[in-house]
């Protein structure tokens, strides 16, 4: 395992150098002139010159490629154009509410999507199994902005258990005051998917050959389930659970935006609508970094999960 975990490592490197390579292409080719976006409509030329000084883009593009991969690597990508806020901080304060909100989406939608879907899968086939199936497919056609409408008028103006809008600098008021409701909608929205998907890969599991072997012996139902079905479909669970890791650092952009919450994905939206292009960089090289870690830590629990797995 030594050997493959750091023959993967050595592979990252080209890839970072890729992704740099391909970030600085689209923000210095496809993007436009920063200059001419911060100037406005109403400039000259001399205050697009001194836009463009100030801004280190009149230097020669392998120069501006030596300062990018520079910043990448020092952790330093400037001040926010829109703000003058340094980057890094941004990206620091921004991380903490979105993940306060979707480490535990995560951890409980994932949590519940598996047990919820071996029980389904259990009752294959019945009436039970088919109703459950229609509800998921009617909570999946409904817009996520429905959701989030009728959870803050029925929790927060109806009910009044839980506030609309609202952050504080207290993790534990944040995580116990403001962050349920939320959660709570994440939840209900991203569990219907991940029960039909799990589903399926344990009904993928059941058809399997050593699985009639085991009910052969005389093996109960449910240690079928549970010891036999439920670890090998961990494999295909454990890869869709990697390709949703890298998005809790950015979060949900709608749940930030309409519950106020200082996050990232927040963030990330007001750069996009202001061309604050040292934000969208720092934040779209960090996370395919992120992305690529996510990626080896889950290639290492395959085998934890299951020892046949080989490392080639």
């Amino acid at each position: 395992m030594t050997a493959y975990v750091l023959r993967r490592l050595w592979q990252i490197i080209p890839t970072i150098a890729g992704v740099i390579l391909l970030i600085f292409f689209l923000f210095n080719w496809v993007g436009g002139d920063p200059a001419m976006v911060l100037a406005g409509k109403i400039s000259n030329p001399e205050q697009i010159a001194n836009i463009r000084r100030q801004l280190g883009i009149d230097e020669p593009y392998w120069y501006q490629l030596w300062v990018f991969v520079k910043q990448v690597f020092t952790f330093d990508f400037g001040r926010s154009w829109s703000t003058n806020e340094e980057v890094s901080r941004i990206l620091i304060t921004r991380v903490g509410p979105t993940l306060t909100i979707m480490i535990p989406v995560l951890i409980i939608t994932t949590s519940l999507a598996v047990v919820f879907s071996i029980m389904v899968a259990y009752v294959r086939g019945t009436l039970t199994d088919r109703m459950i199936m229609i509800v998921c497919t009617v909570a999946m056609s409904v817009s996520f902005l429905v959701y989030i409408i009728v959870f803050q008028w029925l929790f927060g103006f109806i009910l009044g258990w839980f506030p609309v809008q609202g952050w504080s600098e207290s993790f534990g008021k944040n995580l116990g005051y403001y962050a349920p409701l939320p959660i709570m909608l994440a939840v209900f929205v991203g569990l219907a998917p991940e029960l039909r998907l799990y589903r399926s890969f344990f009904l993928d599991e059941i058809n399997q050959d050593y699985v009639r072997t085991a009910r052969a012996k005389g093996v109960p139902e449910k240690s079928v389930m549970l010891k036999h079905v439920l670890r090998n479909a961990m494999i295909p669970i454990l890869t869709n659970v990697g390709i949703a890791l890298p998005g809790i650092f950015v979060g949900s952009f709608l749940l930030e935006v309409f519950f106020s919450i200082p996050g990232l994905g927040r963030e990330i939206i007001t750069a996009v609508n202001r061309s604050d292009f040292p934000v969208i960089k720092a934040v779209t090289v960090y996370l395919a970094v992120i992305t690529m870690f996510i990626n080896l830590l889950v290639d290492v629990m395959y085998k934890v999960v299951d020892p046949r797995v080989s490392f080639k």
